[in-house]
């Protein structure tokens, strides 16, 4: 027996709902020794949950009943949009047909146990209830009605959820966010990263009604990062992760341009380097990582950059273009941009301790077949050297000298030599850091504090495929799923981390993704077909 419930809110009520807990949707702001500090709140709520009219509704039969075995998956027009059908074990589910991270095709992914996972990046969806399980992404996938009558398979759809492919979970708002004292908060975020954002969405996911602040240094709400190497190009709003009018309506706020200088774990203290402290509940620490820079000599020249903001991207594009690039390091960062700037620069050399590319991650194969594919595209390669000075002309970056010898035309250069945790200042609060600077966690991402989590970038965790093993996995992915477990344990859910890691890069229109942790190679096989 199927039971249909449909609820009208009329647009009065519907607008409450839509309103910030405090009963307005203007900004909030707050005055911290008489400086005005930089929120998030917008004038232009969105609305949680959509009520669709009949006229939104679209049914449509799509295959016979025996065209699809068990374990298949189709992807089905409805006319007026997509829609992916699977059966598995004797029943019909339909969902979005396209993963809502970067919308690849479901219909070329992985179907197993009841989840489809996308063929790009990794990300893994329930087909019964369309729910994200694993990451990348924010959003899970619109679930549409199926029913079987006279052999065939129809499915009831919304038009909206049709086009849009995507469908943003249900969400608590902060229930009097008004009456709170403006130096202390519930649930301290600092850092603004993807850890970060999936541990304040969980929160308001599981129904956590009381407030959430996170804080960044960064002077834009969290964006997707990766794509500062591999879309040099993209402004801010192009990359953002969510919307301004999101974090309103969800009653997220947002401290931009703001640092924590040091932590007092015994009174639940957050201290900011201008002097304002903010008193927490619970903690969550996702700072990442911070750039290596070069110690040579003129290390501090113009044009000389590493790739950590919107701005740094696009400003290495303005300059190298029809110019001389010098990218030191054949990291991923280093070899994105390398691919990134080949067609718009004048030249693009790249200078490497190693011997060939990605020898840590993928093998000594593997580099060379990409480090080939590079040549092939106007890559200049300098394997085994380091820098050994940076020249400058009227201040501004002139050329590059290896210790080789070779002395390499530049007229900007990236550096992308790997990271260090941003946890120094942590060092005297007590949490446990480990010699390189990470932060020590368990499987449910706690530290040896209690109420103080950690996540992404700056942490090592126990692996399951490794046997525990402590371990830092600085990807993307991983990012999101530290901040939903970190999240779900300040909620007492006892859950602990076992996702397997995964990671991908692109260039020149190839790809490579890589999921596990290995230790050697046992079998490599290159094809770029």
């Amino acid at each position: 027996v199927e039971v249909k419930i449909e609820v009208v809110i009329p647009e009065k009520e519907r607008s409450k709902e839509e309103m910030s807990p405090n009963g307005k949707a203007s900004p909030l702001v707050y005055k911290v020794n008489g400086t005005a500090r930089h929120y998030h709140l917008e004038e232009h709520p969105i609305a949680s949950n959509p009520y669709h009219n009949p006229k939104d509704v679209v049914e449509a039969s799509v295959c016979h009943v025996k065209d699809l075995e068990n374990g298949q998956m189709r992807e089905v027009d409805l006319g007026c949009g997509k829609a992916l059908l699977i059966k598995d074990s004797g029943e019909f589910h339909a969902v979005g047909h396209k993963c809502p991270h970067y919308g690849a095709p479901l219909v070329k992914g992985v179907l197993s146990k009841g989840r489809v996972r996308c063929p790009w990046h990794g990300a893994c969806f329930n087909i019964a209830t369309g729910d994200i399980e694993d990451f990348p992404g924010l959003d899970s996938l619109p679930r549409f009605q199926v029913k079987i009558e006279k052999e065939k398979v129809y499915i009831r759809a919304s038009k909206q959820a049709l086009q849009t492919q995507r469908r943003t979970k249900m969400m608590a708002k902060c229930i009097s966010l008004s009456n709170y004292n403006l130096s202390s908060t519930n649930v301290l975020i600092i850092g603004a990263g993807a850890a970060g954002l999936v541990c304040a969405e969980t929160l308001r996911q599981e129904g956590f009604s009381d407030r959430i602040v996170m804080c960044t240094m960064d002077r834009h709400l969290p964006y997707d990062r990766p794509k500062l190497s591999k879309s040099m190009d993209s402004h801010p709003e192009q990359i953002a992760l969510r919307p301004k009018e999101f974090f309103c309506t969800y009653d997220i706020e947002v401290l931009t341009e703001m640092q924590v200088a040091a932590v007092d774990v015994k009174n639940k203290i957050a201290v900011f380097k201008d002097g304002f402290k903010m008193e927490y509940n619970k903690l969550l620490i996702a700072t990442g990582n911070t750039p290596k820079a070069l110690s040579c000599k003129g290390k501090e020249v113009e044009n000389v950059f590493n790739i950590r903001t919107p701005e740094d991207a696009n400003r290495v594009v303005k300059l190298a273009t029809s110019k001389n690039v010098v990218i030191v390091g054949a990291s991923f960062l280093g070899m994105e941009v390398a691919a990134y700037l080949t067609e718009r620069a004048h030249s693009v050399s790249l200078v490497e301790l190693e011997e060939v590319p990605f020898k840590k991650f993928f093998g000594e194969r593997v580099g060379r077949a990409v480090m080939k594919m590079f040549e092939s595209n106007r890559v200049k390669f300098y394997m085994q050297t380091e820098v050994s000075e940076l020249r400058e002309q009227e201040g501004k970056l002139k050329e590059v000298v290896l210790k080789s010898g070779k002395v390499l035309r530049a007229d900007v250069c990236v550096v992308g030599v790997g990271a260090v945790p941003a946890t120094g200042f942590l060092k005297q609060s007590g949490i446990n850091i480990d010699s390189k600077g990470f932060i020590v966690v368990n499987k449910m991402m706690q530290t040896n504090i209690p109420g103080v989590f950690a996540a992404g970038d700056a942490v090592t965790f126990p692996l399951a495929l490794r046997n525990n093993k402590k371990v830092n996995v600085p990807h993307w992915q991983m990012a999101h799923m530290h901040g939903r477990i970190a999240a779900l344990n300040m909620l007492a859910h006892g859950m602990e981390i076992s996702t397997v890691p995964y990671l991908w890069t692109a260039m020149f229109g190839k790809s490579i993704r890589y999921a596990g942790m290995g230790l050697k190679f046992v079998l490599v096989e290159v094809s770029w077909d």
